[in-house]
């Protein structure tokens, strides 16, 4: 894709958040671009078998699979180097193996900065013992994790992870990322991400309070500018990966309460009292928030949840939607003044817009 292709598409995400948010007489906007390929640290594939030839397999957008709307893939562009250099050596290696090759019907790709890949290879029959001895050896040979899946299957060789590094503030921090659990797919951007919101708290003070936390993303850069954090989030998977980065990178000061959004307001509110706060020993009245991070997803906050927010003196708010957003900060603007104003373009050469917003009370 051309460099003009790119900048032209970038300007008119930007151009389309200044115009959705003229009215709220928002700071400048800053801007954070992606590289223009090899920024995906995550790709899937259907594996399309022809005779005894297997190839990577995309289809025409809107039409169901067939060879008449078939693309053939030898390399994706968008996806990390790293997934590009392995993608026609993991295919020749399958095809040898005939074990490997029969009835795979998936390939994804799970991908690191700092190095690690896993490949989960997903199949249309039952995998037994011969499966397992031919994967291994393609693991140890190309030095990847695999996990085999099928039907109520779930093979994991030797682990269904990958542990990744980034860099924010100067400090590196390692990041646990399971396969299925949500991760950002862009982690370039990502890094941007955490930067600015690492400089937007800066400064602040007192206590942290972040709902949805997911795998703790955010979370452990941020904890470096509070006091003392309190995490939610409502994903068991992703609490258990949250509590494993928490204690590799050895951030005491973090805790994390498997409470929904909803949840946490209520027990904040105190209109509820929740077993699983006692039995994790948090005690709500001793932290002295300062600032309140959010997450949402595509839906938004909810009314009770934005209630909640509105009483915060700071508000870092990360957004997948800017539709959501704008709905949100209308009410939040009516307590809270914004004073960073942020795109980051995560998703390049599609219409998805992730945005940040720093707002301080009135």
């Amino acid at each position: 894709m051309p460099d003009h292709d790119y900048r032209q598409q970038l300007a008119q995400k930007a151009a389309y958040l200044r115009d959705l948010f003229e009215h709220l007489d928002m700071p400048p906007l800053e801007i954070y671009a992606s590289p223009e390929r090899h920024y995906r640290m995550r790709s899937e594939f259907r594996i399309w078998h022809e005779g005894d030839d297997i190839c990577y397999a995309m289809f025409e957008h809107g039409q169901k699979a067939s060879s008449a709307s078939l693309i053939r893939l030898e390399q994706f562009p968008p996806a990390y180097t790293a997934i590009n250099e392995l993608m026609p050596v993991l295919l020749a290696e399958i095809k040898r193996a005939p074990v490997l090759q029969t009835r795979l019907y998936q390939c994804e790709f799970l991908s690191t900065l700092s190095g690690e890949m896993l490949v989960s290879l997903i199949y249309h029959k039952k995998l037994d013992e011969q499966w397992q001895a031919a994967a291994k050896v393609l693991q140890n040979k190309l030095g990847i994790f695999i996990i085999g899946r099928s039907r109520g299957q779930k093979i994991v060789l030797s682990q269904d992870f990958v542990t990744e590094k980034l860099n924010v503030g100067g400090k590196t921090f390692v990041y646990r990322q399971t396969e299925g659990s949500f991760t950002q797919p862009n982690a370039f951007v990502c890094e941007h991400m955490l930067e600015w919101a690492y400089s937007a708290a800066k400064g602040l003070g007192g206590d942290l309070l972040e709902l949805y936390c997911g795998n703790g993303n955010f979370t452990l850069p941020l904890a470096d500018q509070f006091r003392r954090v309190l995490a939610t989030e409502v994903s068991k998977t992703s609490v258990q990966a949250a509590q494993w980065n928490i204690e590799a990178n050895k951030a005491a000061n973090i805790a994390i309460a498997r409470l929904s959004a909803e949840e946490f307001t209520e027990a904040y509110t105190g209109s509820r009292p929740f077993r699983r706060l006692q039995e994790q020993n948090i005690d709500l009245q001793s932290y002295d928030f300062s600032t309140i991070f959010i997450d949402p997803p595509r839906a938004g906050v909810d009314e009770e949840t934005l209630k909640l927010v509105a009483r915060f003196d700071n508000v870092i708010y990360i957004s997948c939607n800017p539709e959501t957003l704008h709905s949100n900060l209308n009410q939040l603007c009516k307590t809270h003044i914004p004073v960073r104003f942020a795109l980051f373009d995560q998703f390049p050469f599609t219409h998805h817009i992730e945005s940040g917003v720093l707002l301080r009370k009135r």
